[in-house]
């Protein structure tokens, strides 16, 4: 296994864990959340919450180094497209509609499998009609 292969993986169980520990896995919790005039369910706001000191903190580390630990480079964050707006809107009604989106759907698979098996199937195959119809773009692009 390649460190870059290491790190994700790594990466993935410890934002997995949190996910699970925090609750985000359960679609009933995140469409709590989007209930704000009914029975709102503020927990993933603490979740989010959370989540800006570490951000913060890597914010910072990136502005004094030039690469990743898997990489000589990090990724830009500048190219907003068409694509990038669209991609967000569709995820967003998703997740709004569903109450999981990828992270929580993956890591829903370890604790509550047969739940979760459809979504993370329906997001495999929508991945595939995606790469078919926009093929991979170069790295010079991206």
């Amino acid at each position: 296994m390649t460190r870059e292969n290491l790190l994700a993986l790594l990466s993935g169980v410890l934002f997995g864990a949190g996910l699970a520990i925090s609750g985000m896995i359960d679609p009933a919790r995140v469409r709590a959340f989007l209930d704000v005039t009914g029975n709102w369910d503020p927990t993933l706001a603490f979740v989010m919450g959370g989540a800006l000191l570490p951000m913060a903190i890597a914010w910072q580390i990136l502005k004094r180094s030039p690469k990743t630990l898997a990489s000589n480079s990090f990724p830009s964050t500048s190219n907003v497209d068409w694509r990038l707006i669209s991609g967000a809107a569709i995820f967003g009604i998703g997740w709004g509609i569903g109450g999981i989106c990828p992270g929580p759907g993956v890591a829903a698979l370890a604790v509550q499998p047969m739940s979760a098996l459809l979504f993370v199937l329906a997001m495999a195959v929508g991945m595939r009609i995606h790469s078919l119809i926009f093929p991979a773009r170069s790295a010079s692009r991206a």
